[in-house]
């Protein structure tokens, strides 16, 4: 009788314990430092090397000798790999422990990343980039999971933020010093760069996190039961939509720069530190927040991004405002701990396929802005219209979340 009533408790309230793949009473508090550190180092490595090409793009253009939109595809095609990867790999890796899936996971990236600093030719690089991005949304889905099971279940947010925290860096001084490298040396270079820090983060991986069980039940049936929940649609939804404006504001923000604001070029690298900053602060003070409310942080970080979207669109032409705004486009990142966090809520048992889908989320969120964002300016509307594209689709992510939390509430028995 007792054991039904428990299993048969709501979600939103079930999913608050602690995952129990990773004993609890085995690790300490020092315990747990390093194990998150290790696998920020790999959020660290990942970020650097999805982000790194952009910088690098003429020199490998030059390098296979194709024109730079045509080397654009391998941008695409790392994002593809992240969208495809991310559930096929939660899916079949059903019934592997989660140190060796992220062993595996980075071993991948790291070989995959080496492996592009070797391409031939172009159409090898490409395909090479889409086998390295496979293992991105997964081993930050798993590396979530493994974080969120060693602390208390009000500090959940945070251990997700602290291994975000490597992803965040990365944009702020991981990709920066890559392309530094990259243009000194070679584009090669920065990704042999990447690949040993790979290598690293498995090091560190096998040497710091304990050895692990597979979770009871666990199979490729119950992963899939995610994608049968309404509530975790509706949040990935919140992800692929609601972030699409950073995403538009962010793809074309040295055009923003150098044309609508009238700076020179040298300071493009300055308003992409800014928003670099952002990020680092959004994730530290976004995470800390989910603890105390994660819907509360959903929704306000919709409502901030609304407000800040039409603030850049409407001041961006101004110095100083396009510092400000791109500095709080940044900080709406806050949502990302919040996101992850709240798929582990509602996908109860299935969370390894939830929380790696939702990097297959953001993914579409940069495809989705990218592209409403390049079709305001081809209809002449200029570079800061890109701010009302993130204005809109922030509005649109703020209403699913809207719908999510009155579906929830017409969910719960009545008492």
């Amino acid at each position: 009788m007792t054991d039904t009533a428990v299993r048969h408790v709501p979600d939103a309230k079930a999913n608050t314990r602690p995952d129990d793949s990773i004993p609890k009473t085995s690790l300490s508090p020092l315990a747990v430092l390093p194990i998150e550190f290790a696998l920020a180092v790999g959020g660290f490595g990942i970020g650097t090397g999805e982000f790194v090409i952009m910088g690098l793009l003429p020199n490998v253009a030059e390098t296979y000798q194709v024109s730079i939109p045509t080397a654009g595809y391998v941008i695409s095609a790392y994002a593809l790999g992240v969208v495809i990867g991310a559930p096929i790999i939660a899916i079949l890796s059903a019934r592997l422990p989660r140190r060796t899936l992220l062993l595996a996971l980075m071993g991948v990236f790291a070989v995959g990343n080496i492996l592009s600093a070797m391409a031939p030719s172009f159409w090898s690089f490409t395909a090479l980039r889409f086998v390295t991005g496979l293992p991105h949304g997964a081993y930050f889905g798993v590396a979530s999971l493994v974080a969120a099971s060693m602390v208390p279940p009000n500090k959940r947010a945070r251990a997700v933020g602290r291994v975000m925290l490597g992803l965040t860096i990365a944009t702020l001084l991981g990709t920066p010093l890559a392309t530094f490298m990259g243009q000194m040396l070679s584009w090669r270079s920065a990704f042999y760069l990447v690949g040993f820090i790979g290598l690293l983060t498995v090091a560190l991986v096998w040497f710091f996190q304990p050895r692990d069980k597979v979770q009871e039940g666990a199979s490729i049936r119950r992963e899939l039961s995610a994608f049968g929940k309404t509530q975790v649609w509706l949040t990935l939804g919140i992800a692929s939509v609601g972030f699409g404006g950073m995403f538009s504001v962010f793809s074309y923000i040295a055009s923003t720069t150098t044309q609508t604001a009238g700076l020179p070029v040298t300071m493009v690298s300055i308003v992409i530190a800014l928003f670099g900053i952002g990020m680092n602060v959004g994730n530290i003070v976004g995470s800390r927040l989910a603890d105390i409310s994660l819907k509360g942080t959903i929704g306000g970080t919709m409502v901030f991004y609304v407000a800040v979207m039409l603030a850049f669109a409407t001041f961006a032409h101004i110095p100083v405002m396009l510092y400000i705004t791109v500095f709080l486009v940044g900080c709406g990142f806050a949502c990302g701990p919040a996101l992850q966090t709240r798929l582990m809520d509602v996908a109860a048992d299935a969370q390894t396929l939830a929380a790696a889908s939702n990097h297959s989320a953001f993914n579409i969120a940069n495809a989705l802005g990218a592209w409403l964002g390049g079709l305001v300016i081809a209809w002449g509307w200029g570079f800061q219209a890109t701010g009302y594209v993130g204005a809109v689709l922030s509005l649109i992510g703020l209403c699913v979340f809207g719908v999510s939390v009155a579906l929830q509430r017409e969910a719960k028995p009545s008492a």
